[in-house]
């Protein structure tokens, strides 16, 4: 997941870069969200392991 939302952040560079205004923003929020889901998958993974070692 983690890749993914790299992959749309150099999506979103890019296509800042040639001008692309409205490609760039969509690529960008997208991926603040899947960034935004991987934390929050993490936290809970986290969270879940260490309450599952005790």
């Amino acid at each position: 997941m983690l890749y993914w939302a790299a992959a749309f952040f150099i999506i979103a560079l890019i296509a800042g870069v040639m001008g692309f205004g409205g490609i760039a923003a969509a690529s960008a929020g997208v991926a603040k969200v899947i960034f935004f889901i991987f934390l929050i998958l993490f936290v809970l993974s986290l969270f879940s392991n260490a309450f599952r070692a005790r």
